[in-house]
């Protein structure tokens, strides 16, 4: 079986809690991936500015402040650089309209957040390590 790497993933989201819940999701499931957190879409587009060290990953929240999220992937996208880093939108919204346009745009993928804590972890297991046995292209 291949070997499933550690992935450096941008976390999205503006809640705390979700914050709290993934990195809490990660670490009990012994994950050793690196979660740099942005609090909205302006903060992750500064950190995307340093093109030596981008993230594997992008785990997206919708319902943000400032930049929403689809705001934010029609920027990504623009980018000659950061459009073929796998976005995966992670939300409360189980919105047909939110969902075609993210996949329009070109998200890798598209996880409503369970509400029971177990599905939660679940779910964040298997995305994790689906992601970790891909091959990601170096940018």
């Amino acid at each position: 079986m291949k070997e499933m790497k550690n992935l450096n993933i941008l976390l999205i989201e503006d809640d705390m809690i979700e914050v709290m819940k993934l990195n809490r999701a990660v670490s009990s499931l012994k994950l050793e991936h690196k979660i740099i957190e942005a609090n909205n879409g302006e903060e992750a587009l500064r950190i995307l500015q340093n093109k030596k060290n981008l993230p594997d990953i992008i785990l997206l929240d919708l319902n943000m402040p400032k930049i929403n999220g689809i705001e934010f992937l029609n920027i990504l996208k623009k980018d000659e650089v950061l459009r073929y880093i796998p976005t995966i939108v992670l939300t409360t919204s189980s919105n047909q309209k939110d969902l075609l346009e993210c996949y329009e745009i070109g998200i890798a993928g598209y996880v409503l957040k369970p509400l029971r804590y177990e599905d939660y972890i679940s779910k964040i297991e298997k995305l994790l390590a689906y992601w970790s046995i891909n091959e990601l292209k170096k940018i």
